[in-house]
């Protein structure tokens, strides 16, 4: 009996799933109900701020901080404009920009504080960079987390007194080099008053807006940020990648001094990160309507607490399609592995022909190590292989985002031709190929239990999916097989989307590895398909990507480059 119908429903339902998860929602109105947060009132706060280019030191900067000072005020917030001096290097880079030397401009942070009924409780930090970098008119980074905090401060003085107080700092010279950031805590009294921080940062002009870091020990944190935040969209695995980067935002001079905190940004349109081309216009409204709306419940809920939660061990935590977030203690990553192995031995136990299992298990490796090689051969025809504008690159990963996709597609057809064509589905087969992944999952959850959920869970899905046909059925396991696989990869899908989002233009290879565990979901409900067949649609798949490829490293430099890059 053919399986096309199967494959093709789990396919359509995963395609839908990863839509579900990368897609913002439609900011809300200004006839939104008074509680719900507004991208479309923020935009008028967007529209302000983001009129024209307001590096540190410029009089747009002056305005903007005067803007925000009067915002503030009227709202009725106690203001402060403290200065400080920048240091040689942040000075340096503003004379480079700046293209001559000239009188260093002092640091002016904007600090303010919604008093609470109970001001002896440590307090509630919001934190956004008023700056922006030389030529950008800085919609998105950062007068989209400025106008969010100004939003949300509206929404919480409107509902009447907090429990404990909520200070704003809208920091000067983030784009120096955190240089507002590390004067206010270095040196502003206020700084011992915070209890817990929540900072908004972008790269890029949209997309999901992600809480991608937090502080350490982050176990009590993230319980009341389940709980309050609707809908929320955030990882375990971005805050172990975070740590692993080099990339900074003002909370990292805070996490350095063990303040705990939340971190959130988008990094969709990438093209637009300090750009010129970053005017409010071009901001994504549903991107500001996602980061609004979790700061907004997570700072409501911190404010409320009667007690911020203390340090408790890290927890595992993901979004399911953002939808919901599944959190549970590091070992349970343990038992869900077994689970997952278990299922998939229980199906081939007593049926598993040698071979298969043999065959099997050779894909995997074949699949992450050839696609792995496609991947990095067409990012070399794209451009990479000598000297890259590193904004140039970021405009290209719409294009750099389907040719990997091709890519993975081809990696999988060849694979899947050249090895196994002969018994598609096959139980052996199927588990062989999952045990090399039972493997990774193992080595992962022994050394990032908070990193290893995207190995785990899938397994789980297979592994249960497996079981079920087994004692079961054939009918049940397809059914079974298909929900399991619509889940999956429907996650991968979105995971490889925003893994090329974050480290694409360096890094496509990454993208082997959730195609990796689709395929593992994918395989039992795949019917038979000649060698020749798939292997020359693997060969059309990699023309496809080379000629984007092509395309990409023929395109004139984008016009959204940074105005201070060598090829603007």
């Amino acid at each position: 009996m053919t399986k096309w119908w199967a494959i093709l429903a789990a396919i359509a339902g995963a395609i839908v799933l990863a839509i579900i998860a990368t897609t913002p929602p439609m900011p809300a109105t200004l006839a939104a109900s008074a509680p719900q947060f507004s991208a479309t009132r923020a935009m008028a706060d967007v529209a302000v701020i983001a009129r024209a280019p307001h590096p540190t030191g410029s009089a747009e900067d002056a305005a903007v901080r005067a803007y925000l000072g009067a915002r503030l005020q009227a709202m009725g917030l106690e203001v402060s404009m403290p200065t400080g001096t920048m240091s040689a290097a942040a000075a340096k880079r503003l004379a480079v920009w700046r293209g001559h030397p000239a009188p260093t401009p002092p640091l002016v942070n904007v600090v303010a504080v919604l008093p609470g009924q109970d001001r002896a409780l440590p307090a509630v930090l919001l934190m956004a960079h008023h700056d922006s970098v030389w030529g950008s008119p800085g919609a998105a980074d950062d007068g989209a987390g400025v106008a969010a905090a100004l939003e949300t401060i509206r929404l919480i003085k409107a509902a009447g007194p907090q429990r404990r107080d909520l200070i704003v700092l809208f920091s000067d010279g983030e784009e120096l080099g955190l240089e507002g950031a590390r004067a206010f805590f270095a040196n502003d009294p206020r700084r011992a008053h915070v209890g817990v921080i929540v900072n908004m940062e972008t790269r890029g002009g949209g997309g999901r807006a992600s809480m991608f870091e937090t502080g350490s020990d982050n176990g009590a944190m993230m319980r009341l940020f389940a709980k309050a935040v609707h809908r929320p969209v955030s990882t375990s695995l971005s805050v172990f990648i975070y740590k692993k980067l080099p990339n900074s935002t003002d909370y990292t001079v805070a996490k350095k001094l063990g303040y705990p905190g939340f971190n959130f940004a988008f990094i969709g349109r990438p093209a637009l990160y300090h750009s010129p081309l970053a005017t409010p216009d071009a901001l994504d409204q549903g991107a500001l309507q996602d980061m609004g709306r979790q700061v907004l419940d997570l700072t409501r809920a911190l404010l409320a607490a009667p007690t911020l939660p203390g340090t408790a061990p890290d927890r595992v935590f993901f979004d399911a399609f953002g939808l919901t977030l599944i959190s549970y203690a590091v070992w349970v990553g343990w038992v869900l592995l077994a689970i997952g192995a278990l299922g998939y031995g229980v199906a081939a136990f007593g049926r598993a022909r040698l071979g298969d299992m043999a065959r099997g298990s050779g894909m995997t490796p074949a699949l992450l190590v050839g696609t792995g090689v496609l991947l990095y051969v067409g990012n070399l025809v794209s451009g990479a292989d000598g000297k890259v504008n590193y904004y140039d690159r970021l405009a290209a990963i719409p294009r750099l985002e389907v040719q990997a996709l091709l890519l993975c597609l081809a990696g999988a057809a060849a694979i899947w031709g050249l090895i196994a064509a002969a018994r598609p589905g096959s139980a052996g087969q199927t588990g062989g190929m999952a045990a090399p992944l039972l493997l990774l999952g193992l080595f992962a959850q022994a050394t990032a239990p908070t990193a290893a959920f995207p190995i785990i869970v899938p397994l789980l899905l297979g592994g249960g999916a497996a079981a079920i046909g087994r004692f079961a059925g054939d009918r049940a396991g397809t059914v079974a097989s298909v929900i399991g696989a619509m889940l999956g990869i429907g996650y991968m899908l979105a995971l490889g989307f925003q893994l090329i989002e974050a480290v694409g233009p360096a890094m496509p290879m990454v993208a082997a590895v959730p195609l990796a565990l689709a395929a593992v979901l994918a395989a039992p409900l795949i019917p038979a398909v000649s060698r020749r067949t798939a292997l020359v649609t693997a060969g059309v798949l990699v023309l496809l990507a080379l000629a984007i490829a092509l395309w990409v490293r023929l395109d004139a430099v984008a016009p959204s480059v940074a105005v201070y890059s060598s090829d603007h």
